[in-house]
């Protein structure tokens, strides 16, 4: 691991009214306690709310899924652009980005080549495959720097539309925070075309996520094993949370008759094995409960 890296790998509300107090492995976990009327209130456009009464069905099924793990917080946003649904549950919670910022740093270098109407350079493509293609810190790094670093980070990202995201300071990536809303607002512009992206850089960023390494392709891929994926995970043994992991996946999954773009952020899971399952049977459980 890069030493400066120290990681690899909304204002939605979310759907449920009252609040309800879980005990999770001695951390008290709040669950979403706004109502169905802010979501419908917050709904990006073009997309509808799950309705009421199923979303409620599912955030009982999350929270008590989560209740019966051991681990801490949780939040997950689906968008599905075929059907013009969305769902979330606690996704403008900040969580530590680990590696997934890099998708965001491959947007804010495919922005500011834009802007300089250029093209990347060869170094530039190389790294940037690396980065997302092998999660790989040093060439993170190396880009990071070329965009600026934080200052430059959070410039893109006033461009890209992502209002919850804090670069960290002192070139620790890892760190930067984020919301799963903000995520798929990342997603929306790269698959959606919702943002200053031209088609060609958006098409460039998702050939490069639509290939990750084998055995990095876990997380948000368990929507539909087999379907075309385009992701970016992340994850990192956190020294503030005694060695708990940071387990974290975002991205877009097609099916014959979905196009989902999903979020799925996590903190203070015991081992990385025990967050992907986590994260993997929250997407399951979200995706198969939309129509």
């Amino acid at each position: 691991m890069n030493g400066r890296a120290r990681g690899r790998g909304g204002r939605l509300a979310v759907l449920t009214a009252g609040l309800v107090i879980a005990l999770l492995a001695g951390v008290l976990v709040p669950w979403p306690s706004h109502g169905y009327e802010d979501a419908v209130s917050a709904a990006p456009t073009g997309l509808v709310p799950l309705e009421e009464s199923r979303s409620a069905a599912l955030t009982r099924s999350v929270a008590g899924y989560l209740a019966g793990r051991e681990g801490g917080r949780l939040s997950v946003e689906v968008r599905d652009l075929a059907t013009g649904t969305f769902y979330a549950y606690g996704s403008s919670q900040r969580f530590p980005t680990a590696s997934i910022v890099k998708a965001d740093i491959l947007a804010a270098l495919l922005l500011q080549a834009q802007q300089a109407r250029r093209d990347l350079t060869e170094e530039e493509r190389e790294l940037a495959a690396r980065m997302i293609r092998k999660s790989d810190n040093a060439s993170a790094t190396t880009l990071w720097n070329a965009i600026g670093g934080a200052p430059g980070l959070t410039r893109a990202n006033q461009t890209l539309g992502l209002t919850e995201t804090t670069p960290a300071s002192g070139g620790y990536w890892g760190l930067t925070s984020t919301s799963a809303h903000d995520q798929v607002r990342l997603l929306s512009v790269l698959a959606a075309g919702d943002g200053p992206l031209d088609a060609r850089s958006r098409a460039y960023a998702l050939s490069l996520m639509s290939s990750v390494s084998a055995g990095q392709d876990w997380g948000v891929s368990a929507a539909a094993p087999g379907s075309p994926v385009a992701l970016k995970n992340g994850w990192l043994p956190r020294t503030a949370d005694d060695g708990r992991w940071v387990v974290n996946s975002i991205g877009r999954v097609r099916t014959g008759t979905h196009d989902y773009l999903i979020a799925v952020l996590s903190d203070r899971s015991p081992s990385l094995k025990k967050g992907i399952t986590t994260v993997e049977h929250v997407t399951k459980l979200v995706t198969r409960s939309l129509p």
